[in-house]
């Protein structure tokens, strides 16, 4: 493929551009602000016990449940043993395609951390999951996949469409070429504590990935995964009501998102094989995990121009973009400042990172 070189950019892209580039180690950065890389981490749990745990959440006590393509969940106890968590076996869950094709993604708790809220990206349910009963109901099939959902302290749930596609291949087409299907949604509590109709707040956006409801700073941030930006809305949470878009920062393929102890959101990047810190007042940006390769950095810089151009870069997310870690980097868990953190991936296995 002809690329286009640096010169015939636009002046905003170029700046875009560059800034990817040189954003990449951080090293100046580095002895100012807490990084991480990989030799820094192990992976979790040995063996290779997971199925694509594309992300999940950690409990009180340190116990994690992550996305798993066989169970639908899995728990991974402190001692490093994996299991199914909450029962979607009751619900007929499987994998098995063609004929079935399934993918829990965004794994999140809800705001009393007493339920887990789990979507699919291939076939579009969005399950809900009882921490204490270890069961789970199905709250919303959508007619397209659903990338990541969330629950606000009304009960309302809110989630992305990151393409209209109902399985795995039309979901990668995305990935190919740029399209501006990508959406989010809320489903409404009404007064009798059942959810209502989804309403669309946003559309037409390129490839909509995870979120951040920010109740403290009446904020919603929003990875727009194709645009290689974090988008930042004004939120009434109880009108379910977004304005005032702007963008917080740029950061290649942002994924998932997850706000530290601290109060700064952290970002997973797939393309990057990196993790970035974002302050949500300014905006200002360092990678705080790095797992980035010298090929993997190459595949970057060509995906971002491809992106200018309106295409795609799947084929470039390889293995050696990936290198030593167990699969293509998509997700974070973070406790408290204490604990470890988990890079996620749709491997077999987690990262874990001790932050002594």
């Amino acid at each position: 493929m002809t690329l286009l070189p640096l010169s015939n950019f636009k002046k905003a892209h170029l700046l875009f551009f560059l800034f990817l580039i040189t954003s990449c180690s951080f090293e100046d950065n580095s002895s100012k602000k807490d990084s991480w890389n990989l030799s820094d981490g192990v992976v979790y749990p040995e063996g290779g016990k997971l199925s694509r745990p594309e992300h999940g959440v950690m409990l009180a006590d340190g116990t994690l449940i992550v996305a798993d393509q066989r169970y639908g969940l899995a728990k991974i106890d402190l001692f490093g043993k994996v299991s199914p968590f909450g029962n979607f076996e009751a619900l007929n869950f499987e994998h098995n395609p063609p004929k079935v094709e399934s993918a829990p993604n965004g794994v999140h708790l809800t705001p009393d951390k007493q339920y887990i809220i789990t979507a699919d990206v291939f076939n579009g349910k969005i399950y809900k999951t009882s921490i204490e009963t270890k069961s789970t109901e199905i709250i919303y099939s959508h007619k397209y996949g659903a990338n990541a959902a969330r629950e606000d302290t009304t009960g309302s749930v809110w989630f992305t469409q990151s393409t209209e596609n109902q399985n795995e291949e039309r979901l990668f087409m995305a990935l190919d070429k740029a399209i501006p299907d990508g959406a989010l949604y809320r489903i409404p509590i009404s007064k009798d504590g059942t959810l209502s109709k989804p309403e669309l707040i946003l559309k037409n956006l390129y490839f909509a990935n995870g979120f951040y409801i920010d109740e403290k700073r009446n904020k919603l941030y929003l990875s727009e995964m194709m645009k290689n930006r974090v988008l930042s809305f004004d939120i009434d949470i109880i009108t379910g009501s977004v304005s005032n878009q702007t963008t917080l920062a740029v950061i290649p393929t942002p994924d998932n998102m997850e706000l530290d102890s601290e109060g700064n959101l952290w970002i997973s990047s797939p393309l990057a094989n990196q993790i970035f810190s974002v302050d949500p007042e300014n905006g200002e940006t360092y990678v705080v995990f790095d797992a980035q390769t010298q090929i993997g950095l190459e595949n970057m810089e060509e995906a971002i121009r491809r992106m200018e151009l309106g295409n795609g870069f799947a084929e470039l997310l390889t293995s050696e973009l990936t290198g030593e870690m167990p699969g293509l980097l998509t997700g974070l868990i973070i406790g408290d400042e204490s604990q470890p953190f988990y890079v996620a991936n749709l491997g077999t296995a987690l990262i874990k990172v001790s932050k002594e």
